[in-house]
């Protein structure tokens, strides 16, 4: 399910995130050791960025280990065991509904970019070719519902009751459905870029990092995708009380640099688009 994609070090060269008070102030350990922190995160974008800041972390005194994940629930199991240090996969709405499903104490060290959610189709080019009764996918995933009814919204394909949280919106909170637009949501997210290309259903609503790992270009591919006024940022989570802690300060700095921000906008043109903080 995951692999570990960042070199191994000799046991001699290894500290763990939790032995670096022998540093507080990040940089080299005593003896001159080089400090390792660990991260989970999706393959793309967010291990291609993390593997962009390895060098710049290594600046800094630090060896960024990286784990990759294909789903949403693995990396914040291992973040809890700690068995990594930090996650970088998931987005605000998603990290404050695991706290509030799970009991998880995390906390966001830092957003750092958001991924336009976009609507894919094999068989229409626009959404105003959706016919009557069209079916369209999305994932199971609770806190992406609300996201992907406020884009639906304001497309025009539907009308939200008033006064609802869009963050917190569901089905149920739909106040008009012209089109009576039929929503299948009983899949993992990982698996909705093979329904669209296997043509299940007449739109597919998937995540950028989903769609850009199957080879999907979300500015070119999708019919319709979110602004870069989304509130769905990114962001590095830990376990609480290492918000505070030198490795995580540094990884959250790099990850903001002008560097790591060209390189998203250069790598992605769009479809990634960097926190200005």
């Amino acid at each position: 399910m995951k692999k570990l994609i960042a070199g191994l070090f000799t046991a001699a060269s290894i500290l763990t995130l939790g032995a670096c008070g022998t540093s507080d102030e990040g940089g080299q350990a005593d003896g001159g050791e080089t400090k390792e922190i660990t991260v989970g995160a999706s393959n793309i974008p967010h291990a291609e960025i993390l593997e962009k800041a390895q060098p710049l972390l290594e600046e800094k005194g630090y060896e960024l280990n990286i784990e990759t994940y294909q789903d949403y629930v693995l990396p914040n199991k291992d973040l809890e065991s700690g068995e990594i240090d930090a996650n970088y996969f998931q987005h605000i709405p998603y990290l404050e509904s695991q706290i509030a499903e799970q009991g998880y104490d995390f906390v966001n060290a830092g957003g750092i970019h958001i991924e336009p959610i976009g609507v894919y189709s094999k068989k229409y080019d626009s959404l105003e070719e959706l016919p009557e009764g069209a079916t369209i996918l999305m994932s199971n995933s609770v806190a992406d519902h609300g996201r992907i009814l406020t884009l639906l919204e304001a497309q025009g394909l539907i009308t939200l009751k008033e006064g609802v949280e869009k963050t917190e919106a569901t089905l149920e909170d739909i106040a008009e459905n012209p089109k009576n637009l039929q929503f299948d949501y009983e899949y993992e997210a990982a698996l909705l870029p093979q329904l669209y290309e296997s043509e299940e259903g007449d739109a597919v609503l998937i995540n950028s990092n989903y769609a850009i790992d199957s080879g999907l270009n979300p500015l070119e591919d999708s019919i319709a995708i979110e602004d870069k006024d989304s509130p769905y940022v990114n962001v590095i989570a830990v376990n609480s009380g290492d918000e505070d802690k030198e490795a995580v300060k540094a990884l959250v700095e790099v990850l903001r640099s002008k560097e790591i921000q060209d390189f998203i906008l250069e790598e992605w043109g769009g479809a990634v688009v960097p926190v200005q903080e």
